[in-house]
């Protein structure tokens, strides 16, 4: 889509500075961007290509308008602000409501008539489609399944039963949600496996990537709050639950009945072990392994950073006498408590 700066920040809600026909087709990075192109500056570190960048505009905050040689959005929030450009620049493919020849309805399924049903999908009994939502290729949805108003799910998405899904959900490709939780129980040796028959909530807005797995829950349902930004290749066990707003990165394996709160942001690779509570507004660095509940807002960190190969194989012995020494050390100190009793 094309719009001129003029427009872009009227819908922007944001003042310009520069031509306000300028036709803005596209966005790129500073150093990348050619005429037609809208570029942004969110850190300082970039400020010096400001003044060789061929973009035809520039997002940029009001103390760097003097350091900008060509047209400018002057936001107070330049990211988010570029953000909110590129849906408003790349809007995406919505189809009209239909059914492609080869997607296959039960007879019991309420799809709605301004709904998309790409190709090859299986909707199964029970399943409600909502308004506008668009179901893309391969996409199946077994049975007992409401899917919201205005979502999308790309290409290859499965939901099994008892899911619900909110309005304006994105489910990329290859995401499965509500699949059987691991649930067993020991026969002496010996697996029995635990039907799982609660389901899947997610609220409005919610995202989830790309092979991310949302496990059904055992009795009640795992539950997903509105505004939950989930990243490509996450585990989310059977009843976990996650707080309204929260983002976490790829790779992250959440364990079973584990409550995470609201606004929370977890980074990549992340394991959370099952059954902890973690409040509202905490932050988790990535490869953090988390073990026990944490009850307070704040930024949280385990693992150690890269280093030397024979640097760290020294430090790893050390910390394996991390015992011995804090022992010697409480001997000594006792020892010195000792001998000052005794001047």
């Amino acid at each position: 889509m094309a719009l001129t700066l003029e427009l872009l920040a009227s819908r922007l809600g944001c003042e310009f500075d520069g031509d306000a026909d300028c036709l803005i087709t596209g966005v790129a990075t500073l150093q990348a961007a050619v005429s037609g192109e809208l570029s942004f500056l969110a850190s300082s570190k970039y400020r010096a290509h400001l003044a060789e960048t061929k973009a035809s505009a520039v997002i940029i905050a009001a103390r760097d308008r003097d350091a900008c040689t060509v047209n400018a959005l002057i936001a107070s929030d330049p990211y988010l602000t570029y953000a909110r450009a590129t849906r408003l620049l790349y809007p995406a493919e919505i189809h009209s409501g239909g059914v492609h020849p080869s997607a296959v309805i039960d007879d019991a399924a309420q799809v709605d008539a301004t709904a998309w049903i790409d190709a090859h999908c299986l909707i199964g009994p029970g399943v409600i489609v909502g308004a506008n939502a668009q179901i893309g290729a391969g996409c199946v949805l077994d049975h007992d399944i409401t899917i919201g108003r205005d979502s999308r799910l790309m290409a290859n998405v499965t939901i099994h039963g008892h899911a619900t899904l909110g309005d304006r959900c994105v489910i990329q490709p290859g995401a499965v949600i509500g699949s059987d939780g691991f649930g067993y129980a020991s026969d002496r040796g010996t697996w029995v496996k635990i039907p799982q028959i609660g389901g899947v909530t997610l609220g409005d807005d919610v995202e989830v990537g790309a092979n991310t797995t949302i496990d059904r829950g055992a009795l009640s349902d795992t539950v997903i709050g509105k505004g939950v930004k989930l990243d490509n290749q996450i585990q989310i066990a059977h009843n976990v639950q996650i707080g309204e707003h929260t983002a976490i990165a790829g790779c992250t394996g959440i364990a079973g009945s584990t409550h995470i709160g609201k606004h929370c942001a977890i980074g990549g690779h992340v394991g959370i072990v099952g059954h902890l509570t973690i409040a509202d507004g905490v932050q988790i660095s990535a490869k953090t392994f988390v073990s026990q509940s944490i009850h307070e807002p704040g930024f949280y960190s385990s693992g150690t950073p890269v280093e030397l190969n024979a640097r760290w194989r020294k430090n790893f012995v050390r910390m394996k006498q991390l015992d011995k020494m804090a022992r010697r050390i409480k001997m000594l100190e006792k020892t010195v408590r000792k001998l000052s009793n005794e001047v």
